[in-house]
């Protein structure tokens, strides 16, 4: 039977763990081949292997985003093997301690604004040109609700997700109209991460839904697709 990604390419940032990794699994399982991008190398070899014995198809490519030539290795490598990129999926994020304005930790707030944004314009503009190669080269970030409204102790992070959320905008805006690449704002919400046991220590995190749950919303919305710029919270 033919699966509906059979013959896609897709990139996912952030999928050693947590939605990421849950992501990159799903939309194997579809059929893309997925390149699996983090820092932990052992973690991108496992879930790596977990797609092979599924019987999908992935290749791990780790790249530091904080490095400044980290992604333009990466998109170099990878259009030296492919000719577009089908799917490119932004999961990777970093957050700051929970502190009041006044008490941020200026290097974390560094590490957020780095990886959070800086590195999300830039993969952005280096697989510009392998999304715009594919038949309908689709974007998918993954934000907050804190970035749209604001809460104590989470501007730190919150921030960093208020820039990612205009740059993404941005971008679907500028696009548009000159190519047949879309691009979606996804908030996971509540979902058993290591992100939010971080955030919420004393939660049970049986409380909260799996990370496959977003990965299944998220294979979903790409097989149904969308036109124009898309926003949507996955609820439950």
């Amino acid at each position: 039977m033919t699966k509906p990604m059979e013959n896609r390419l897709a990139l996912v940032t952030g999928a050693s763990k947590g939605i990421g990794a849950a992501t990159a699994t799903a939309l194997a399982s579809a059929g893309a081949h997925v390149v699996l991008t983090g820092r932990d190398v052992r973690a991108l070899e496992k879930v790596e292997d977990s797609i092979h014995e599924a019987g999908g198809a992935s290749t791990i490519a780790p790249v530091d985003l904080v490095e400044s030539d980290g992604i333009a290795r990466l998109a170099s490598a990878i259009g030296s093997r492919w000719d577009r990129l089908d799917y490119l999926v932004l999961s990777a994020a970093y957050l700051p301690t929970l502190t009041p304005v006044t008490q941020i930790d200026g290097k974390q707030l560094s590490q957020a604004l780095t990886v959070n944004f800086l590195a999300s314009q830039a993969l952005l503009a280096n697989f510009d040109p392998l999304l715009k190669r594919a038949d309908a080269g689709r974007v998918i970030g993954l934000t907050s609700s804190v970035g749209a409204s604001p809460r104590a102790y989470w501007s730190a992070y919150a921030s960093t997700k208020a820039a990612f959320d205009n740059l993404l905008e941005s971008y679907a805006q500028e696009v548009e109209k000159i190519s047949k690449v879309r691009v979606a704002v996804v908030d996971p919400g509540a979902t058993r991460t290591e992100m939010r046991a971080k955030a919420y220590p004393g939660e049970d995190p049986k409380t909260v839904k799996a990370p496959e749950e977003v990965a299944k919303r998220l294979v979903e919305l790409l097989v149904n697709d969308f036109e124009g710029f898309h926003r949507e919270r996955v609820e439950g």
